[in-house]
């Protein structure tokens, strides 16, 4: 009988690991050996802080456009980032089930960027931020979502 392995992302905007558990007793391991950092620039350094203006074609009326906000806009792309990551792993058969950690900005970011297979395989999500959480204190936060 083949063991049904599971990945585990711990993510925010900015970092991720992978883990992985093989089952109730195994603990858990780096299923990618690096942790992902996506460096996230100074406001200043991503664009202007003021919105833009437009004007109609039809009259001389001046709008502003809305601005961006460029570290929501790095923290979605990295979060795109790691859904491609995944859904590749998916598709390669390296985990039946999936359990995504990250703060409820981030795992709807991920929800929306993750390939339809690979949603299929989410078993359980935990809203919270435990990307500084030691390797050896993550099991107590995950019991809820999964046996470990």
């Amino acid at each position: 009988m083949k063991k049904k392995v599971t990945w585990i992302l711990v993510a925010d905007g900015a970092r991720a690991r992978i883990l992985k558990s093989e089952g109730p007793g195994k603990g858990l391991q780096p299923a990618v050996g690096e942790e992902f950092r996506h460096e996230l620039p100074r406001t200043h350094e991503m664009g202007t802080d003021r919105p833009g203006r437009v004007h109609e074609s039809a009259t001389v009326v001046r709008h502003a456009i809305e601005p961006v906000d460029w570290h929501r806009f790095e923290k979605e792309k990295f979060a795109k980032e790691m859904a491609k990551i995944l859904d590749k792993a998916a598709a390669a058969g390296e985990f039946e089930r999936l359990v995504l950690v990250a703060p409820p900005r981030t795992l709807g970011d991920l929800r929306g960027a993750l390939a339809a297979a690979t949603k299929k395989k989410v078993t359980g999500e935990l809203d919270k931020d435990l990307t500084q959480v030691t390797l050896g204190e993550l099991p107590e936060h995950l019991a809820g979502v999964l046996p470990l």
